[in-house]
């Protein structure tokens, strides 16, 4: 493992255990076993290793989401939104601590040009994968490029980010991710005027109990 590997491990060590606003560029050579130059040279910046890391981690549970979502016996595409914004819900309890890691890079973005274009490249390859998986849903009736495509990827994003930031904010009150789904499908059959959207075989399933509440970090 390079330079670059570990530093990244040990950056995604540091965001779970001590949050970013509290991670020294000191801290990041030591648990990597590396040296300060080694971060300059492949990350130009504390900030822009630490970023890379979030990036890093958010693009693997978008697959994981992903993978959840396009596995899922549903029929329309609206159906797998629908799955994986519950499966987001559920497993934010174990991500808590890398939530407000990134709410903390996310704030000091608006300050550096550097950090922001960061951001904006992470956020442009998440669009560009759900995007895929859009167009994927859709059977191929529409092409992933599509501004249309993109729009509606960038929609299903927001409600994951708003979720969470109400999870991060306030979890005792927060929907379980089987509240959403009963919800949703409660405004679908309104819409649709369909029996049921398929997503659920039986409306009246307990939802399970809320994640417990935290105390500030």
């Amino acid at each position: 493992m390079g330079h670059r590997e570990q530093l990244l491990a040990a950056a995604r060590r540091l965001l779970e255990d001590k949050g970013y606003a509290h991670i020294t560029a000191r801290d990041l050579v030591a648990a990597s076993d590396t040296n300060l130059a080694s971060i300059g040279y492949h990350f130009g910046s504390k900030a822009g290793l630490l970023n890379a890391a979030i990036g890093e981690i958010f693009d693997e549970w978008t697959d994981q989401l992903a993978e959840i979502a396009m596995r899922a016996a549903v029929a329309t595409p609206v159906e797998r939104a629908h799955i994986t914004w519950s499966a987001l819900l559920d497993g934010l309890d174990n991500k808590r601590a890398l939530l407000l890691s990134f709410m903390e890079a996310f704030a000091q973005a608006d300050r550096s040009d550097e950090l922001r274009a960061q951001f904006a490249r992470q956020y442009q390859q998440i669009r560009g994968r759900v995007a895929g998986l859009v167009a994927e849903s859709l059977d191929g009736q529409i092409d992933a490029d599509e501004p249309r495509t993109k729009a509606v990827a960038s929609f299903v994003i927001a409600v994951c980010d708003g979720l969470a930031m109400q999870w991060l904010l306030d979890p005792v009150n927060a929907p379980t991710g089987d509240e959403l789904l009963s919800g949703l499908e409660l405004l679908w059959q309104a819409s649709t005027g369909t029996s049921g959207s398929g997503h659920r075989t039986d409306s009246s399933t307990s939802a399970p109990s809320r994640p417990p509440s935290h105390g500030a970090d």
